[in-house]
Protein backbone atom coordinates (compact mmCIF):
# COMPACT_ATOMS: atom_id res chain seq x y z
CA UNK A 1 0.00 0.00 0.00
CA UNK A 2 2.67 2.63 1.27
CA UNK A 3 6.25 2.35 -0.69
CA UNK A 4 8.78 0.62 1.39
CA UNK A 5 11.79 2.59 2.55
CA UNK A 6 14.90 0.72 2.72
CA UNK A 7 15.97 0.47 6.75
CA UNK A 8 11.84 1.37 7.39
CA UNK A 9 9.04 -0.43 8.61
CA UNK A 10 5.95 0.16 6.68
CA UNK A 11 4.13 3.44 8.30
CA UNK A 12 0.56 2.26 9.89
CA UNK A 13 -1.57 4.53 10.25
CA UNK A 14 -4.45 4.70 13.00
CA UNK A 15 -7.91 4.04 11.02
CA UNK A 16 -11.45 6.19 12.24
CA UNK A 17 -14.07 4.25 10.66
CA UNK A 18 -17.81 6.64 11.09
CA UNK A 19 -21.06 4.77 10.62
CA UNK A 20 -23.52 6.91 8.58
CA UNK A 21 -26.35 8.43 10.98
CA UNK A 22 -29.53 7.41 10.15
CA UNK A 23 -32.43 10.19 9.61
CA UNK A 24 -35.52 9.59 11.55
CA UNK A 25 -38.49 10.25 9.46
CA UNK A 26 -41.23 12.23 12.08
CA UNK A 27 -44.45 9.86 11.96
CA UNK A 28 -46.94 12.69 12.17
CA UNK A 29 -45.40 14.74 9.16
CA UNK A 30 -45.71 13.01 5.86
CA UNK A 31 -42.82 13.56 3.33
CA UNK A 32 -44.06 15.27 0.29
CA UNK A 33 -42.77 15.73 -2.77
CA UNK A 34 -42.99 19.37 -3.80
CA UNK A 35 -43.40 20.08 -7.49
CA UNK A 36 -42.84 24.28 -8.46
CA UNK A 37 -45.83 25.84 -9.33
CA UNK A 38 -44.36 26.60 -12.99
CA UNK A 39 -41.37 26.54 -14.77
CA UNK A 40 -39.49 29.98 -14.66
CA UNK A 41 -38.55 30.87 -17.99
CA UNK A 42 -34.86 30.85 -18.85
CA UNK A 43 -33.20 34.06 -19.53
CA UNK A 44 -30.08 34.99 -21.52
CA UNK A 45 -27.45 37.69 -21.38
CA UNK A 46 -24.88 38.76 -23.96
CA UNK A 47 -21.90 39.94 -21.93
CA UNK A 48 -19.97 43.47 -23.61
CA UNK A 49 -16.84 40.16 -24.32
CA UNK A 50 -19.59 38.59 -26.55
CA UNK A 51 -20.33 35.45 -23.78
CA UNK A 52 -23.30 34.92 -23.27
CA UNK A 53 -24.54 33.40 -19.94
CA UNK A 54 -27.74 32.04 -19.84
CA UNK A 55 -29.88 30.91 -16.76
CA UNK A 56 -33.43 30.91 -14.73
CA UNK A 57 -34.05 34.38 -13.15
CA UNK A 58 -34.45 34.17 -9.49
CA UNK A 59 -36.96 36.56 -7.85
CA UNK A 60 -35.99 38.15 -4.68
CA UNK A 61 -37.54 36.91 -1.75
CA UNK A 62 -40.12 38.96 -0.09
CA UNK A 63 -39.84 39.42 3.36
CA UNK A 64 -43.00 38.60 5.09
CA UNK A 65 -45.15 41.42 5.89
CA UNK A 66 -45.24 42.94 9.40
CA UNK A 67 -48.30 42.93 11.84
CA UNK A 68 -49.95 45.92 12.09
CA UNK A 69 -49.71 47.22 15.44
CA UNK A 70 -52.79 48.24 17.41
CA UNK A 71 -53.48 51.82 17.23
CA UNK A 72 -52.91 53.52 20.91
CA UNK A 73 -55.41 55.30 22.19
CA UNK A 74 -55.46 59.21 23.01
CA UNK A 75 -56.43 58.81 26.45
CA UNK A 76 -53.89 56.14 27.37
CA UNK A 77 -50.98 58.51 25.55
CA UNK A 78 -52.59 61.93 27.54
CA UNK A 79 -52.54 59.58 31.07
CA UNK A 80 -49.32 58.18 30.49
CA UNK A 81 -48.18 62.13 29.79
CA UNK A 82 -49.93 63.15 32.73
CA UNK A 83 -48.32 61.23 34.91
CA UNK A 84 -44.68 61.40 33.72
CA UNK A 85 -45.29 65.41 33.95
CA UNK A 86 -46.73 65.09 37.73
CA UNK A 87 -43.67 62.72 38.75
CA UNK A 88 -41.63 65.84 37.05
CA UNK A 89 -43.40 68.45 39.23
CA UNK A 90 -43.41 66.25 42.94
CA UNK A 91 -39.64 65.22 41.74
CA UNK A 92 -38.86 69.38 41.22
CA UNK A 93 -40.89 70.18 44.47
CA UNK A 94 -38.88 67.72 46.52
CA UNK A 95 -35.48 69.12 45.39
CA UNK A 96 -37.24 72.61 45.76
CA UNK A 97 -37.45 71.83 49.19
CA UNK A 98 -34.50 70.45 49.79
CA UNK A 99 -32.72 73.18 48.24
CA UNK A 100 -34.94 76.00 50.42
CA UNK A 101 -33.52 73.78 53.35
CA UNK A 102 -30.29 73.41 52.93
CA UNK A 103 -29.92 77.48 52.18
CA UNK A 104 -31.71 78.18 55.72
CA UNK A 105 -29.11 75.76 57.67
CA UNK A 106 -26.44 77.47 55.88
CA UNK A 107 -27.60 81.12 56.23
CA UNK A 108 -28.31 80.15 60.09
CA UNK A 109 -24.58 79.27 59.99
CA UNK A 110 -23.42 82.22 59.01
CA UNK A 111 -25.28 84.24 61.89
CA UNK A 112 -23.90 82.07 63.94
CA UNK A 113 -20.69 82.12 62.95
CA UNK A 114 -20.75 85.79 62.70
CA UNK A 115 -22.14 86.10 66.40
CA UNK A 116 -19.18 84.21 67.28
CA UNK A 117 -17.05 86.11 65.64
CA UNK A 118 -18.34 89.60 66.71
CA UNK A 119 -18.98 88.48 70.15
CA UNK A 120 -15.25 87.19 70.55
CA UNK A 121 -14.45 90.68 69.45
CA UNK A 122 -16.57 91.93 72.16
CA UNK A 123 -15.07 90.17 74.57
CA UNK A 124 -11.04 90.93 73.15
CA UNK A 125 -12.29 94.62 73.64
CA UNK A 126 -13.96 94.37 77.22
CA UNK A 127 -11.40 92.01 78.92
CA UNK A 128 -8.22 92.63 77.09
CA UNK A 129 -5.12 93.02 78.88
CA UNK A 130 -3.76 96.33 77.85
CA UNK A 131 -6.47 98.66 80.02
CA UNK A 132 -7.55 101.39 78.87
CA UNK A 133 -5.52 102.66 76.61
CA UNK A 134 -7.02 104.68 73.79
CA UNK A 135 -10.73 104.10 74.73
CA UNK A 136 -13.20 106.25 75.75
CA UNK A 137 -14.87 105.87 79.83
CA UNK A 138 -18.35 106.51 80.15
CA UNK A 139 -19.83 106.87 83.77
CA UNK A 140 -23.45 105.30 83.24
CA UNK A 141 -24.22 106.80 86.69
CA UNK A 142 -23.13 110.30 85.82
CA UNK A 143 -24.55 110.16 82.77
CA UNK A 144 -28.41 109.77 84.06
CA UNK A 145 -27.81 112.54 86.57
CA UNK A 146 -26.47 115.07 84.39
CA UNK A 147 -29.46 114.04 81.56
CA UNK A 148 -32.55 114.57 84.49
CA UNK A 149 -30.39 117.29 85.82
CA UNK A 150 -29.82 116.34 89.07
CA UNK A 151 -27.16 118.27 90.51
CA UNK A 152 -26.29 117.87 93.83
Amino acid sequence: MYPEHPGHLPAERAVTVHQPTLITHHPTAPLVPVQPGSIPAVASVVLPDGRVVTGYAISPVQPEPLAAKPPVSRAAVNVALGGVGFLAVCGGLLLLTSFIAALTAFITQLITLAAVIFGGWIAVQIFGANGHSGGNTFHIRKAVIKRNHFHG
